[in-house]
């Protein structure tokens, strides 16, 4: 499996800093090979990142925009919280997960077009 999204924009930040992954972990307090299954994608990266990212590297509001881009982008697993949802949508949930693997482009077109409609 290559980088993500987020693996890339560490990387070169790890290179602007003069960096190696091991450095970056111990900012980060995890061991180099979870950071590594981060990056490439076997895990999520988790949440406090971003904050620990932007004050230990400096970043300014556009990196941190980017890189809240690229964890987006990089999201290999989604968590929905069922408890204390209606039965229709938690019914929703549990057949949207359990055809998602097989659902063809043109029928996530067509989701993708419902759920914006209900985001207005």
């Amino acid at each position: 499996m290559g980088y993500t999204k987020f693996g890339e924009f560490v990387r070169l930040l790890r290179v602007k800093k003069h960096e190696v992954m091991g450095d970056m972990a111990k900012r980060l307090k995890v061991k180099t090979p979870f950071l590594s299954a981060v990056e490439n994608g076997k895990k999520n990266v988790p949440e406090s990142w971003v904050g620990i990212l932007v004050d230990e590297y400096g970043l300014n509001k556009k990196e941190k925009e980017q890189l809240v881009q690229a964890i987006e982008e990089s999201k290999t697993q989604v968590k929905i919280n069922l408890s204390g949802v209606t039965e229709g949508k938690r019914a929703v949930a549990l057949t949207f997960g359990r055809s998602f693997d097989d659902m063809d482009e043109d029928t996530a077109i067509e989701i993708m077009k419902i759920l914006e409609r209900n985001k207005n």
